[in-house]
């Protein structure tokens, strides 16, 4: 889509600024940075891949979640892994039902082989995997979720489906999308993802949330916790950042943490049970074991602050 065509871009009706983006992703519980807001803004108004790098748990893939809300569109997500290759991704034939319909053919007297194959290669035997399904549905908002998993093959060839849209089929012909998806892809940065694929889209760096708006997330997310929680919890999870753990955590953990404390019923962060639970925050052993001896100090002050 042509910017200079299209003044509005992506935008839903009455959205002029990335304030009036940032009011419609909290109405849908996603409480963006004006960072964050203006890089949504823009992706969609220039109609641009939005690539979203950061620590796990800040939020990346929820950016696709919630701009699906935003612009009532449904949500089609490609979770990236080691080894994933272009056919699960983009398509694949039923080869099952081919062969059922082969023995059918054959069965009711069909010898032609032309038509055989024709009918074979038929639309209805073809099974769209994210990509495809993307480009034929219009519209919609394409998650490319943990590219940095993927291999660097693998790579190559998004970039060349999001350069203009369109997929070969031999079988087919080419299928173009009507309307090019909204694209979000996000990187934990396991591995540096090529400047190529960068360049196509609009990049943005998520950080961690600041302290206010940390509480208000858990606030908005787990409305069952009293305030006092959410800012000791905050406050603790933020405190552990700054600790040498494998695996800091992020947003997710904190939510998880809460979630765990408002169900054993505690209106208030205590050290022997943030000790106990420190499951919900902390996913190794080592850094468990690290912060055990730092988590009840941390929670002492917490709760005297």
């Amino acid at each position: 889509m042509d910017a200079e065509n299209h003044p509005q871009g992506l935008l839903p009706e009455g959205v002029t600024s990335p304030a009036v983006l940032a009011e419609r992703l909290e109405a849908h519980d996603y409480l963006a940075d004006t960072g964050l807001a203006t890089a949504c803004f823009l992706a969609l108004r220039l109609h641009r891949p939005l690539f979203l790098e950061g620590d796990a748990g800040v939020g990346k893939t929820s950016v696709g979640h919630v701009l699906a809300g935003v612009l009532d569109a449904p949500l089609i997500r490609l979770q990236c892994y080691e080894g994933i290759d272009a056919s699960q991704a983009l398509y694949d034939w039923d080869f099952p039902r081919q062969l059922l319909h082969l023995r059918a053919a054959e069965a009711g007297g069909e010898r032609d082989p032309d038509r055989l194959e024709a009918e074979l290669f038929d639309r209805r035997f073809l099974l769209a995997r994210p990509l495809l399904a993307a480009l034929e549905t219009t519209p919609s908002v394409l998650l490319i979720d943990e590219v940095d998993r993927a291999d660097d093959e693998f790579e190559a060839f998004l970039l060349e489906v999001l350069s203009d849209f369109t997929v070969s089929i031999p079988e087919l012909g080419t299928v173009r999308a009507e309307v090019p998806p909204v694209v979000v892809v996000t990187s934990n940065r396991t591995r540096e993802v090529h400047d190529a694929l960068k360049r196509r889209c609009y990049y943005h760096w998520v950080e961690h949330p600041d302290f206010a708006r940390e509480v208000a997330i858990v606030e908005r997310r787990v409305p069952g916790a009293s305030g006092r929680l959410a800012e000791q919890v905050t406050s603790t999870v933020q405190r552990l950042r700054t600790a040498d753990l494998l695996k800091p955590p992020g947003v997710a953990e904190t939510l998880d943490w809460t979630e765990a404390l408002v169900a054993l019923g505690t209106t208030e962060l205590e050290p022997e049970l943030a000790s106990a639970t420190l499951g919900s925050v902390l996913k190794y052993r080592e850094d468990q074991e690290r912060a055990r001896q730092q988590v009840a100090g941390i929670v002492q002050e917490t709760v005297a602050g």
